[in-house]
């Protein structure tokens, strides 16, 4: 079932974690932070949300990265219940996906739950301060990829945070999969 995120809480502070990644290391927000802001992204292996548009993830992630931008996606899934996306199989997603940042793993959904992440993929871009400047759509895709020529709604937010530490003020929240939550 499709879910869809609440619009950006402007200045909300990114929350603290500490998590295993596919390529060995563990990675803390400061870790992944960057010199002009920030984008964590939830994401999965299995969404056909994500499926569809990965190859503009890692486009956007690579592009963001060159302008000073950390980069670092976050699998929370319940693999017991969804094994695609359990740990083994993000780190082969992540080297088919050639990945030019880090894909983390929140075995616990911890993480998740302190983002308030709703579905995949769910962006949350951040200023270099820390605080939220961007939660919203990747481009107008939705589960099938739209035309390639689509307005890079991500990209070009995160850019302006990049210049200006501000986001836009309209944005178009993200639509995916519901995230995989464990029963508790």
């Amino acid at each position: 079932m499709a879910a869809v995120p609440p619009v950006c809480e402007f200045n909300w502070s990114a929350p603290a974690f500490s998590l295993p990644a596919t390529d060995g290391k563990t990675y803390t927000f400061s870790d992944v932070a960057g010199e002009n802001g920030t984008l964590v992204m939830f994401i999965c292996n299995h969404c056909p949300y994500v499926l569809s548009v990965i190859d503009r993830i890692v486009r956007d992630g690579r592009d963001l990265q060159a302008l000073g931008v950390g980069v670092a996606a976050i699998c929370a899934n319940d693999a017991d219940a969804y094994p695609d996306d359990s740990f083994d199989n993000m780190t082969k997603k992540a080297r088919e996906w050639a990945l030019p940042f880090p894909y983390l793993h929140d075995a616990d959904q911890s993480v998740a739950h302190r983002f308030d992440a709703v579905c995949t993929p769910d962006f949350f871009g951040f200023n270099a301060q820390g605080g939220l400047q961007y939660r919203g759509r990747l481009d107008a895709s939705r589960k099938d990829a739209g035309p390639v020529d689509l307005k890079r709604d991500l990209f070009d937010a995160m850019r302006m945070v990049a210049q200006t530490g501000q986001g836009p003020q309209d944005q178009i929240p993200s639509m995916g999969c519901s995230i995989k939550w464990k029963d508790v």
